[in-house]
């Protein structure tokens, strides 16, 4: 049973499921309704929140330690915490975001293909 390419190729490359080779985004995080490539109807597929939780523990450690360690050893001012670490976590979460929504709808349609095939 073909099970499409692997979810995080797939979703790294922010390319359909199914093919691998047509795109799966019609926007920067919009999905396209269907696959350039080989038809597959994406229109009703949602990763939801699920890329968002994700994210937020995932840069919030990554930020969060760093942070900690500057501060304790350095003691910068808040102004330069602010400086540094705000702008720093809005462009981790805003570069990680459209991976992560691709790495799961491509993991939906591994685990939940025929619902792509029926929508």
């Amino acid at each position: 049973m073909e099970r499409g390419v692997p979810p995080l190729a797939a979703g790294l490359k922010g390319r359909c499921p199914r093919c691998g080779i047509g795109p799966l985004f019609a926007g920067y995080l919009r999905v396209s309704p269907r696959c350039a490539h080989c038809g597959l109807n994406l229109a009703a597929q949602d990763s939801g929140d699920g890329p968002v939780a994700f994210i937020i523990l995932i840069v919030g450690f990554a930020i969060l330690i760093p942070a900690l360690v500057v501060e304790v050893k350095v003691g910068w001012p808040v102004w330069l915490h602010m400086a540094v670490w705000l702008p720093l976590t809005v462009l981790l979460c805003l570069a990680l975001l459209r991976p992560f929504k691709a790495i799961l709808i491509a993991l939906q349609y591994r685990h939940r293909r025929q619902e792509f095939d029926e929508t």
